[in-house]
């Protein structure tokens, strides 16, 4: 397939108060990634809900309001304790006004979602490049995974598809399992695509994600909860790899 594992438990069930830490221990335990969701109230309808991405994946969440919560002071922050890659999600209105600061933060990787830069994907992706960040692309559960396809069909294309298998803004929701449609769709279209799900990951959805094609994998309270999170980063891991070699 051309792909590998990316596991990356969500922060949004660690201790907030001691992030550096908590994220030292998820690496220690295997993880490739850390996930962290940040929002304020409107794109998601939930300001209580935040999580912390390290591939970090570090999400920021805004719905249509002029201030973030969390956003590239956290990741400077954090950058200062870790050589992790930090792939920053922006749930945002208007993402293109975010690249400069993440960039000078220390963000790796910057997803922006489909529904809000149909006028201007273009120029964000070349933005994100030219501030040596890795560029992706988010959709949530209810928009076309067809929508997707110019910015990865691009000579300057994005280099991964983040598909929420949850409402995003909410936390505890069950994965939605109709979502690996899409899934299945893009690892046919394309092989060697970075494929990530996020939302209601662990031990008895993984198969369902790895075997349609998902090779990185967001995953909070399965991961947190666990007596031994060390054997679910494994476990996750183990999944996607059997279910690569089947391809």
């Amino acid at each position: 397939m051309g792909v590998t594992p990316k596991i990356a438990p969500s922060m949004l069930s660690s201790d907030f108060a001691n992030l550096a830490s908590e994220a030292k221990r998820m690496l220690d335990f295997g993880a490739d990634w850390l996930h962290m969701d940040i929002m304020l109230d409107s794109f998601s309808h939930n300001a209580a809900y935040s999580c912390f991405q390290v591939f970090c994946v570090i999400t920021c969440y805004r719905h249509f309001v002029p201030n973030l919560t969390i956003g590239a002071s956290v990741i400077e922050s954090l950058r200062k304790h870790t050589k992790a890659y930090l792939d920053c999600h922006l749930m945002v209105t208007n993402p293109i006004d975010y690249v400069e600061p993440l960039g000078k933060a220390g963000a790796s990787g910057f997803t922006f979602h489909v529904e809000v830069s149909k006028e201007n994907w273009q120029e964000l992706i070349q933005r994100i490049k030219s501030k040596g960040m890795r560029p992706g692309v988010a959709l949530k559960p209810g928009t076309p995974i067809e929508e997707v396809y110019p910015l990865v069909d691009s000579e300057n294309p994005v280099e991964m598809v983040l598909v929420m298998t949850v409402e995003p803004g909410f936390g505890g929701q069950k994965f939605m399992p109709e979502m690996m449609d899409k899934v299945r769709v893009l690892r046919k279209k394309y092989p060697s695509l970075d494929i990530e799900v996020d939302g209601g990951l662990g031990p008895s959805t993984i198969d369902v994600a790895a075997s349609a094609g998902a090779n990185c994998i967001v995953a909070g309270s399965s991961v947190f909860g666990a007596p031994e999170p060390a054997a679910v980063i494994s476990l996750l891991r183990k999944s996607v790899l059997e279910n690569q070699e089947k391809c």
